[in-house]
């Protein structure tokens, strides 16, 4: 049998319209949401009228009817970010995760460091933005594309810092501790817990009403705009930043090797010919080029930054502490209160171990004075006099100044959250 020609081109010209309609109606759809938090509440005996409803083509567009909180902690290293992190990872209703882009890093670039030029920076970027975007609708399954040795039925031993997340030291994730196991060390966390079940780890996740991570893996603010942009997300970007003088004087002490040259400047007084000035000016930039982004205040970041500076956290946790929380519009529970409390007022042997966070946090925002030699201090506040200013530090014109702890070498800023 035949068709002629106008048969065949009235078919096709029913075809480009069904199809047209289809993709018409999934997209004015998929964007409903379902009234009702939990899609299993929808039922398909539910009114076919009420276009709303359905739950079935928009799950995560459902899911995020509950506005779960999604924190990202934004900083560089020695900046004070694992003592930020505690102030998360301490409520009972955060889910909190500890440097999870370590293995993106160590998967794609396995030898990048701070010294890297901007592109090897960001090459990891894109897929650091996927697994940010998938730790935070809580599939932590994505995790093992970069755990090696990958996980086996889901489990693994390899995950970096484990304990330093208490949800993942904690029941239902960890379900041989008793009573007394309920504050653990970060170290024994994994001897009593032993392999992490990414399975039990992911509905704990669910199970909590906001979720926090930390990174030291992504250079600006403006690395992030997909995820703060994305409507299935309502991500918002604590930026924290520290007085570079005091960052290189904590990365000297703490990376011993690998700022040797450093090390060697202060203690002789010459500075070496071969000094990788990156290791200072990279942070630099980074601090001036993300900051400068936030205080710019573009539309796509309102009501989702706040800058913060560790020497104002350290100073007064618990009303800076509170702000955050505000800012977030997440309520501040008794256990961060507590931990502040317990954790910021150590002596000096509470601060021995290099990653820890029990320790004086106001002398240690102050502690670099002393580490660094006047001349490092005179070089560092020439290479990086912009962001000095612009993050309200003031420069030590002598020795004597530089010692004195009576001058206090930060203004008294406010930097508003972006609301």
């Amino acid at each position: 049998m035949q068709c002629s020609w106008k048969a065949v081109l009235l078919l096709a010209l029913a075809s480009i319209a069904i199809q047209y309609t289809a993709i018409r109606t999934f997209t004015a759809k998929s964007f409903h949401s379902c009234p009702i938090p939990n899609p299993v509440n929808c039922s398909l005996s539910q009114d076919t009228d009420a276009a709303d409803r359905l739950c079935d083509e928009s799950p995560t567009f459902a899911y995020n009817l509950s506005r779960k909180t999604h924190v990202l902690i934004l900083a560089t290293t020695r900046s004070g970010s694992s003592f930020v992190g505690q102030l998360f990872n301490q409520h009972f209703d955060v889910f909190y995760l500890f440097e999870p882009l370590y293995h993106v890093q160590y998967t794609l670039i396995p030898k990048l460091t701070q010294s890297k030029s901007t592109t090897d920076r960001r090459v990891m970027l894109g897929a650091s933005r996927d697994l940010l975007r998938s730790l935070y609708d809580c599939d932590l399954y994505f995790l093992e594309n970069y755990i090696k040795p990958q996980p086996v039925n889901h489990t693994t031993d390899r995950l970096f810092r484990r304990g330093a997340s208490k949800a993942l030291c904690s029941p239902p994730v960890c379900e041989s501790l008793g009573a007394v196991d309920l504050h653990l060390e970060e170290g024994d966390c994994v001897k009593k817990c032993g392999t992490l079940n990414l399975t039990l780890a992911t509905e704990s996740c669910r199970e909590h009403g906001h979720v926090a991570i930390k990174t030291v893996r992504v250079p600006e603010v403006s690395d992030l705009r997909a995820l703060v942009e994305d409507p299935r997300l309502n991500l918002k970007v604590i930026q924290l930043v520290r007085d570079p003088r005091g960052i290189l004087a904590s990365r000297s002490e703490t990376f011993r090797d690998t700022y040797r040259l450093w090390r060697i400047w202060d203690g002789t007084g010459r500075k070496p010919y071969n000094l990788d000035v990156t290791q200072l000016t990279t942070v630099c930039e980074d601090f001036w080029n993300s900051v400068s982004t936030g205080l710019n205040r573009p539309l796509w970041l309102k009501g989702k930054y706040m800058l913060v500076r560790y020497e104002d956290l350290a100073r007064n946790p618990m009303k800076k502490t509170e702000e955050i929380y505000d800012f977030l519009g997440i309520p501040m529970d008794s256990n961060v209160e507590r931990w502040i409390q317990n954790n910021t007022r150590g002596d000096r042997s509470s601060s021995k171990h290099k990653y820890g966070t029990v320790r004086n946090s106001a002398a240690t925002a102050e502690k670099w004075r002393f580490r660094l030699s006047y001349e490092i201090v005179a070089f560092t506040q020439h290479a990086c006099q912009q962001v000095l200013a612009q993050l309200g530090y003031k420069t030590a014109s002598s020795e004597e100044e530089l010692k004195n702890l009576s001058i206090s070498l930060v203004e008294e800023r406010d930097f508003l959250p972006f609301s």
